[in-house]
């Protein structure tokens, strides 16, 4: 589940058993990446009131295509899997396999494409973005507010992404139950869990 032992939900108390229900609230289970931050639980908060900012400004659907092109582009599954899944609030499952596999007929704008084009570039190497991908941007429409938030929504992302694979955290078991060809795309790093999640009782 995780290359570092972690506190079991029944152990846990205070702070860490706080923050496991509010991340359990979501799901109905715990999720997998909210065990690694056990020792911390001060930094998921932050994590989540910087999230929370950064979303503020930035509407549903950009946020989740820019979030996933951040995550594919640094090989998170867990993230990729988590915002997919979400995605299918906006796109059929043949859409987004559209998108995914940059089909010319996927049915987003070339602003939303170039869009997912920098986060995709932010989260793999920021210093090759250049004045001319950003200016595109500009000719397509895109304010300069909006930039900055893109760049933001895929730098946090790297952030919180990095931690879970470097600790080896797993996708939870039932993103499992996604479509097939969907899931494929989305597992670009770590194998999903194959064991049920915890869930934490009263």
């Amino acid at each position: 589940m995780s290359f570092i032992h972690t506190i079991p939900p029944e152990q846990a108390d205070g702070d860490v058993l706080a923050m496991y229900r509010r991340q359990q609230g979501p799901y109905g289970y715990l999720p997998n990446y909210a065990k690694v931050y056990c020792y911390r639980p001060d930094v998921m908060k932050a994590w989540a009131e910087l999230q929370a900012v950064i979303r503020r400004h930035i509407d549903r659907k950009t946020f989740e295509l820019v979030t996933l092109a951040a995550a594919r582009a640094i090989d998170n599954s867990y993230c990729c899997l988590a915002h997919g899944k979400v995605l299918q609030n906006y796109y059929s499952v043949d859409e987004l396999r559209a998108i995914l596999t940059d089909d010319p007929g996927a049915p987003i704008s070339r602003a939303e494409h170039a869009m997912m084009r920098l986060a995709a570039k932010v989260a793999r190497n920021s210093s090759a973005v250049s004045r001319e991908e950003i200016a595109e941007l500009q000719s397509l429409g895109v304010s300069d507010e909006a930039i900055f938030d893109i760049v933001a929504v895929a730098a946090a992302r790297c952030f919180f992404g990095k931690i879970g694979d470097a600790l080896g955290v797993e996708p939870d078991a039932p993103y499992a139950e996604l479509d097939n060809g969907l899931r494929e795309l989305l597992v670009v790093g770590r194998a999903i869990d194959t064991r049920s999640p915890e869930v934490l009782t009263d």
